[in-house]
Formats: structure tokens, sequence, C-alpha cells
């Protein structure tokens, strides 16, 4: 399918963050449904009424980890791809994608579960350093090209 083995690992590993963000959506909307929390009050009255049309805190709590996967995850997407055409090494590449997908695997379980501070701190830098090297690089093989 791709012959670029740099852009299939990181095609492996895009699809598996947005695979934990789906998994994530859904949580947020069986706890809506098991909390009976909800945001638009014509849910609320579709599962039984005006007083369901409210917040929960595990549900923001949820709601929270969710966008920050999309601030972070959607970044990296475009990185990633970026990256991929200025034919770094296989070994590095996998790294580099590795890193940030354990990185928001572990933040999200530390958002989640809310285990203690620093986790999803550290976790969330870590993740942040493969793409500043990507950043970086792919700033040097554009401006090295001009």
């Amino acid at each position: 399918m791709v012959d670029n083995e740099v852009f299939a690992s990181f095609v492996f590993y895009s699809t598996l963050l947005i695979l934990k963000m789906y998994i994530i959506a859904i949580i947020t909307g069986k706890l809506r449904l098991s909390r009976k929390a909800f945001c638009n009050p014509e849910d609320a009255m579709r599962h039984g009424g005006i007083q369901y049309h409210r917040e929960d805190p595990d549900v923001e709590r949820n709601r929270r980890a969710h966008r920050n996967d999309m601030e972070n995850i959607f970044p990296f997407l475009f990185l990633g791809a970026v990256y991929s055409m200025t034919e770094p090494t296989l070994l590095i590449a996998r790294i580099h994608f590795q890193i940030f997908f354990l990185g928001r695997i572990i933040h999200t379980v530390a958002y989640l579960c809310a285990l203690k501070a620093p986790t999803r701190s550290l976790a969330y830098t870590i993740a942040q350093l493969p793409c500043f090297s990507m950043l970086v690089q792919i700033l040097l093989a554009v401006a090295s090209n001009w």
C-alpha cells in the first residue's frame, strides 16, 4: 500500500491515535448516558427531562482529555506527514512516532484516571519532544533547499 516505510510507520501510529480519540469519544458518550448529563436541552429531554441538561465532573474530564488530544494530535498529523517527506532514517522516524504515541497514551490514562501529578504533565512534555524535533528538521530541510 505504502512504499515509503517511514510514511507507513507514520500512518500506523497516526491511525492508532485516531482510534484512541474515537474511544475517548465513545467513553464520553457512555458517561453522558449513565450519568444523565447532557450538554444539549433536546438530548436531556429525550433522556428524562430538562433537569439532565447539566454538567458532570467525569464527563467534563473526558471532554478535556479529548480536547487536549485534538490540540496535540492534529499538529502531529501534519508534522509527521511532512517529516516523512524529508527522508529521515526509518529507525529515527519510528522512535519519533513511538514516543509521541506512548506519551499520548500515558497522558490519556493519567487524565481519565486522575493519576497523581505530574504524571500527565510529564507525558505531555515527553510527547512534545518528537514534535519539536520533527518541526526543526522540517524547517532545516526546507531552508537547505532555498
